[in-house]
């Protein structure tokens, strides 16, 4: 199969490319704008496969996409600007990447005859939930404008699959962790601090939920939801692994050698969710399952930061 995978030069993307090219004998082109988190560097070592090629490009520039996009199978969207705390700052750029481009893909895509279009999502579209998990069709109560827009982007998207009839699949992922994650989500962030001597800003009591998932599990659960999911189904894609904020920092703390002394407790984020959580039966069903417990996933996270410095060290340089 020949794939596009949109934002394929970001964390979850760079991830899903090596897994793919690994595992399977698709072709695959990465359209990226290369914006701040769109990393060449993620590639790294890719440009000889010949089965990989690069292309440098704006999911909202419908002409340098539909040249992009041309001859291709599948497309995995995984564009978007997605950090809430710049969301928090200037919410324009969330709409614009993630509705304005979500609609640019899926119309590109419906005129080209692409087969398969796979919309990358997220939890927090969900918003909190206090008990129990959520399910896919439970509603929407995102509740940041990065949640608002990612909501809207998959509302976008599924009205692709029920009014043109475009085969669309939608995936709700938990918070990811592992390789090539910017550092300014909380994991690379901490790490890196804590690897350099710096302390770790820990947003208020600490108490905020969530449940992790490595990036490689998540990746095979695209794979499987891209190649078996149903056209207009949504898909959530969660570990299990629920831990708070407190909790997650006291294990890296410990992974990275340093002590209560390197927590800087900051005021708390703006609308700050409490607890996400989502029932992955649906995934499940499909024969999904994750193969790392969470302390195998935060132990191989730090060892490759640790082993990695010269990926992050100019990131955190350029911040």
């Amino acid at each position: 199969m020949r794939l596009l995978v949109t934002g394929g030069a970001g964390f979850i993307g760079s991830n899903l490319v090596r897994h793919l090219l690994a595992t399977s004998d698709d072709e695959v082109t990465v359209y990226d704008a290369l914006t701040y988190a769109g990393n060449p560097a993620n590639m790294a070592g890719l440009e000889a496969d010949p089965r990989y090629r690069f292309v440098r490009g704006d999911v909202t520039d419908r002409p340098a996409l539909t040249e992009a996009m041309a001859g291709h199978d599948a497309v995995v969207h995984l564009a978007a600007e997605t950090h809430v705390d710049r969301s928090i700052a200037s919410a324009d750029e969330f709409v614009r990447t993630n509705c304005g481009g979500t609609n640019v893909v899926c119309d590109v895509a419906r005129r080209l005859g692409v087969e398969r279009v796979l919309h990358v999502s997220t939890d927090e579209v969900y918003g909190s939930i206090a008990e129990g998990s959520f399910t896919e069709d439970d509603p929407l109560g995102p509740r940041s404008p990065y949640s608002a827009s990612k909501a809207g982007s998959d509302l976008v998207a599924l009205s692709y699959a029920h009014t043109y009839g475009l085969a669309v699949v939608v995936t709700r992922s938990s918070n990811n962790l592992g390789p090539y994650q910017y550092p300014e989500k909380v994991v690379p962030l901490f790490v890196t601090n804590l690897l350099e001597g710096r302390r770790v800003p820990l947003y208020g009591d600490g108490g905020n939920v969530r449940d992790w998932c490595y990036v490689e599990d998540n990746c095979a659960a695209l794979e499987l939801v891209l190649r078996r999911g149903e056209t207009g189904e949504i898909y959530n894609v969660g570990a299990g692994h629920e831990i708070t904020n407190r909790e997650l920092t006291d294990r890296l703390l410990a992974l990275c050698g340093a002590d209560e002394s390197m927590v800087e407790h900051v005021t708390d984020r703006l609308g700050h969710d409490r607890r996400y959580s989502v029932d992955a039966a649906k995934v499940r069903a499909l024969g999904w399952s994750p193969h790392r417990s969470l302390d195998e996933s935060l132990a191989d996270t730090v060892a490759w930061y640790r082993d990695n410095r010269w990926w992050w060290q100019p990131l955190v340089r350029a911040r």
